[in-house]
């Protein structure tokens, strides 16, 4: 049994697909199902279910997905043990861009400077997008807003945002030349959202609506004068913005994968994380 039909299995495992795993591996799919076969013959024993939505584990799949997942993190672990200088050990996290722009690289800044042999990297997207990467292993950990898969995921880690409404030059809602709207263009942004309940609120009808796709982009519209948004209130520290604090507070979660082994890196980020 070869290490990495145990990292093929592993991922076909995780994304329920052969041809899923194909394009996250990098291989053609009929070289997937081969190496599926071969591992499945020297066991003597069958391994996957295969159906027209993909293909699930069977008993002694999922006892050897539970053994690939253990031995791979071990092996991972051993080559940055034998030779840190090559081998670092790693932890990639997912965040929202606005998300990523606040708290979280102040949180990495500390942890690196506790863990220097670990090498950390941050993978920003829409929610949808980062849940399925969570998902199939692609990133160790993830920090959202809102609701998330339960099923899959659990909490580990939380805290709580102060929102500010930002505009150039602040005006009443009841004023004709109402601003533009600013927000993110990821349907489930909960800033995007709460603008867009704001704009209800105050009867903001004629008001038009800009999409864009990342935090600075909507700052440097409103420094422009576009129109107004809602941010994290931690961002805010131009003069040419002025900002009206909202009652409520962002809530944000770290979320790791249900039943996934843990590296020693994620282990340590979480420790670290529940020490604040």
């Amino acid at each position: 049994m070869e290490s990495q039909d145990l990292r093929i299995f592993k991922c076909v495992a995780e994304t329920k697909s052969l041809s899923k795993a194909a394009e996250v591996l990098g291989y053609v799919q009929p070289h997937i199902s081969q190496r599926i076969k071969n591992l499945e013959e020297e066991l003597g024993t069958k391994l996957l279910i295969r159906t027209n939505r993909g293909v699930t584990l069977t008993n002694e799949g999922e006892a050897l997905f539970s053994y690939a997942q253990r031995i791979l993190l071990l092996m991972e672990e051993a080559k940055a043990e034998v030779n840190p200088n090559k081998f670092k050990r790693s932890l990639i996290i997912g965040a929202s861009q606005t998300v990523s722009a606040t708290k979280v690289p102040s949180l990495f800044s500390s942890f690196l400077k506790e863990h220097r042999d670990i090498e950390v990297k941050i993978k920003t997207d829409r929610k949808q997008v980062l849940q399925e990467m969570l998902s199939y292993g692609e990133i160790d950990g993830l920090f959202l807003s809102g609701t998330y898969n339960e099923a899959q995921f659990e909490t580990v880690y939380h805290y709580a945002e102060k929102m500010v409404l930002i505009s150039p030059l602040y005006e009443a809602p009841e004023e004709k030349d109402q601003p533009a709207l600013l927000i993110n263009s990821d349907g489930n942004c909960i800033y995007r959202n709460r603008l867009l309940e704001f704009s209800k609120e105050h009867h903001l009808h004629k008001a038009s609506i800009m999409e864009f796709d990342s935090l600075e982009a909507i700052l440097q519209a409103v420094r422009n004068g576009l129109g107004m948004s809602v941010v994290p209130a931690s961002v805010v520290n131009s003069k040419s913005i002025e900002y009206q604090e909202l009652s409520e507070d962002v809530h944000i979660d770290f979320v790791v994968k249900k039943g996934k082994q843990r590296s020693q890196s994620l282990k340590k980020f979480i420790h670290f994380l529940e020490s604040l």
